[in-house]
């Protein structure tokens, strides 16, 4: 119960920054395939519930393969894209068809002991999609096989506006009546963009995108995808860092890479600090600064606990209000994680490192390192030639990183005549 009662009061800010916002979610048909598709919908109704603006886009690329195959058809491809000849069509339009219809309905289900007992939503969906052909391309024809032209922005603006879930598939149409097959990805991704969407949700059979070590990478900017889509080749992991990085360059702000195999994956996303999956976003999810007066309830939040053990010397608010300018924080997601401040030691060319914090929950993750550099940086640009840390339990620490222990002896007049014989910190100095 505590665990759950903590998880939900750190929920609450995202809960009421994602009201009223439009996302836009993609499911590929292999998630609706998979058994956690119906934890899938719960979460979705959740979202809806909490007033976020949905649109979900399905895919159906495993449905229109089992039906090919149930007919006899060889399935098609050039620049792995689907060829979608006429019987090829059909099979695309049953399948999607189908997909559709079971996806409304476990959106409608309102059944006793269920996560959606009264949610009674509003399903929608329609011609909203305007799509061309793709043509001729290196001599193969792609018939019906289209691309998107135009996202019917206003239409489904007024059907979010009266709280309906906009439901898209991978069919467009032309304005002659022709009906095009089109990549899910594609779609879902001209939606985010011709929308304005505030987040684009991709959902795939990974948690996110994996480096070469198998480990998840957690963020990314979308100038860094090019280097990730050469090292993943033809991965279906490629094309969902492509439509991700897309989306980000026309204007979506952050687009996340989630899985549909693992329960809850959106919501951990969506509704904790450090996400579940991989964020592509367009401004720096952490970064070093220096800090400001509006930084000040944060530095005390993650300050007052070392304060409190002895480890830090405590500072009072107006103390931090009129020192804040000394400060260099980390911000990761509008969250104070660090901090360092620098203390230029008068009538001497040096300075004093002090009140350096991390939070617990982001040490070693190089957070130190980087406000060391930032600090002595700064030394370095108002012509500081030593800096000076006095430090009571993390002498390796600095050690390591090439402070030699020092005396009260070696600090300025200024800063050695209120040295505190009652801490017996030690003194480290470190040559600029």
């Amino acid at each position: 119960m505590h665990d759950y009662v903590n998880w939900l009061r750190h929920a609450s800010p995202y809960i009421n920054s994602h009201r009223e916002r439009t996302f836009v979610v993609m499911l590929p048909g292999e998630g609706v395939e998979h058994p956690n598709f119906g934890n899938i919908i719960h979460d979705l109704v959740l979202l809806h519930s909490l007033g976020v603006r949905l649109v979900l886009v399905h895919g159906s690329r495993p449905q229109i393969e089992a039906r090919l195959g149930a007919r006899g058809l060889q399935p098609r491809f050039h620049r792995g894209l689907r060829i979608t000849d006429g019987p090829t069509l059909e099979c695309v339009i049953d399948a999607v068809g189908h997909l559709r219809i079971a996806i409304e309905a476990r959106l409608s289900m309102d059944m006793a002991a269920s996560p959606m007992q009264g949610a009674r939503l509003r399903v929608s969906g329609g011609n909203f999609v305007t799509a061309r052909p793709i043509g001729v391309v290196d001599g193969v024809d792609f018939h019906h096989t289209g691309e998107v032209r135009r996202i019917d922005r206003k239409g489904i603006g007024r059907l979010l506006d009266e709280r309906s879930i906009v439901l898209l598939s991978s069919l467009g149409y032309s304005p002659t009546g022709e009906i095009f097959n089109l990549a899910c990805e594609d779609v879902a991704t001209r939606a985010a963009i011709d929308l304005a969407a505030d987040k684009l949700v991709l959902y795939g059979e990974q948690p996110g995108l994996l480096g070469e070590d198998g480990r998840l990478i957690r963020e990314l900017r979308p100038q860094q995808v090019p280097q990730h889509m050469r090292r993943l080749g033809s991965d279906y992991q490629a094309e969902l860092l492509e439509a991700a990085a897309d989306a980000c360059r026309g204007g979506v702000r952050r687009s996340h890479i989630v899985s549909y195999a693992e329960n809850g994956a959106l919501l951990t996303e969506l509704f904790t600090r450090d996400g579940g999956g991989t964020l592509v976003d367009q401004e720096q999810f952490e970064l070093v600064r220096e800090a400001s007066i509006e930084d000040v309830g944060g530095l005390i939040e993650l300050i007052t606990p070392l304060e409190d053990q002895g480890i830090l010397v405590r500072r009072s608010r107006e103390v931090l209000e009129r020192e804040i300018t000394q400060f260099s924080v980390v911000e990761r997601d509008g969250m104070i994680i660090a901090c360092a401040a620098l203390y230029p030691i008068a009538d001497s060319d040096a300075g004093e490192l002090a009140c350096m914090a991390v939070n617990p929950e982001y040490r070693h993750g190089g957070r130190g390192d980087e406000l060391l550099e930032r600090i002595e940086g700064r030394a370095r640009a108002l012509g500081l030639k030593t800096l000076f840390v006095l430090t009571t339990r993390t002498a390796h620490w600095f050690q390591e990183r090439g402070f030699v222990a020092s005396g009260v002896e070696r600090l300025p007049a200024a800063r050695a005549s209120f040295y505190n014989y009652q801490r017996n910190s030690k003194i480290f100095e470190k040559a600029l």
